[in-house]
């Protein structure tokens, strides 16, 4: 039988450590919600995660058991736990869900599930609409259209109401997975040079974590008028000529001297053989080379205008959060927990 669910605005985070887990959990106190997050070691993540008063609970996604004991009450689940480096992607990202679904159903609450581009191929391009077709070429991008299915499957049968949210690629707040931390800058250090991975004049689409936060937060308020399963896309920061975001970091540094580096690519595909991270990231090449927008219309048309930090304002304060400046009060840049 399924539970009611709460009115009490209670919301249940999977992956609160992840970036933008920690920046929804934060985000979803600031709008009044009570936050439980749920972690395989509570006690020690509560001390490194920063987030104020979250209920933290012990549990691993990876259990069914553990996820819908965790979801008693919640009216909201926001499931973005991440296999960790690309890895294992099927064997865990799947069953994974599939435990946020079964809780979600017994719950009642909404499942929220954070989208990507992963999904898309040629025929999708170069403007992504919700309605595009979903035809990936890489291993990875199936997977993620596979969960999305599973979303909406889940949705038909009636006893789930599900809401994927779609994003480009994550700056703002650490986001261990994310290009900006791991390859244009590197956290807890000086800005001493930036390495851009894609083509200088390709379009690239990026997504500011506390903005794409407060989206969620806003949607969550208006959940019970979305339909049992939708899908919305987050515009974001489309920089026309995708160097513009290295540009920004050195505008942040107040350094325009600083080098912009291109990615070694070709040292990947040397070492791919022998180092499987490298081949996981070589498959996501193609997303550098070709322009990829999200068209934002059906998301603004429920919310207004999408919440937008100015691009060199939310450029700063990522390179803040990751120690590469100072703060605003002089102190010197610290390496990020």
């Amino acid at each position: 039988m399924t539970e009611l669910a709460s009115h009490n605005r209670l919301a249940l985070v999977i992956g609160p450590t992840g970036g933008l887990g920690g920046e929804v959990a934060r985000t979803l106190l600031a709008h009044g919600w009570r936050v439980r997050a749920l972690h395989r070691h509570p006690e020690q993540a509560a001390s490194r995660a920063g987030l104020g008063p979250v209920e933290w609970v012990a549990g691993d996604a990876m259990r069914e058991g553990d996820v819908k004991q965790a979801a008693r009450g919640a009216s909201l689940i926001f499931h973005g736990a991440n296999p960790p480096a690309y890895r294992h992607w099927r064997g865990v990202a799947l069953p994974m869900l599939g435990n946020a679904i079964a809780a979600a159903r017994r719950s009642g609450a909404r499942l929220v599930f954070p989208g990507n581009i992963y999904n898309f191929g040629p025929d999708a391009w170069p403007l992504l609409r919700e309605t595009s077709p979903q035809q990936p070429r890489t291993r990875k991008g199936a997977i993620r259209a596979e969960m999305e299915t599973m979303l909406a499957q889940a949705a038909r049968s009636g006893r789930v109401r599900a809401l994927v949210v779609r994003a480009g690629d994550f700056f703002g707040a650490p986001a261990p997975a994310s290009w900006f931390q791991t390859v244009m800058v590197r956290p807890g250090r000086p800005l001493r040079a930036v390495t851009y991975p894609g083509a200088r004049d390709v379009g690239h689409a990026w997504a500011y974590l506390p903005d794409l936060a407060e989206t969620i937060a806003r949607l969550a308020a208006i959940e019970a008028e979305l339909p049992a399963f939708a899908a919305l896309h987050f515009g974001g920061h489309w920089l026309e000529r995708g160097i513009e975001m290295a540009e920004a970091i050195r505008r942040a540094a107040g350094d325009a001297s600083i080098p912009i580096r291109r990615f070694p690519w070709p040292a990947l595909y040397l070492a791919a053989p022998f180092v499987p991270l490298f081949r996981e990231v070589l498959e996501m090449r193609y997303l550098w080379r070709v322009p990829l927008r999200l068209d934002n219309a059906r998301l603004e048309a429920l919310i207004g205008r999408e919440p937008h930090t100015p691009l060199d304002q939310a450029v700063r304060q990522s390179l803040v959060a990751l120690g590469c400046l100072p703060t605003a009060d002089g102190a010197p840049a610290l390496s990020p927990a």
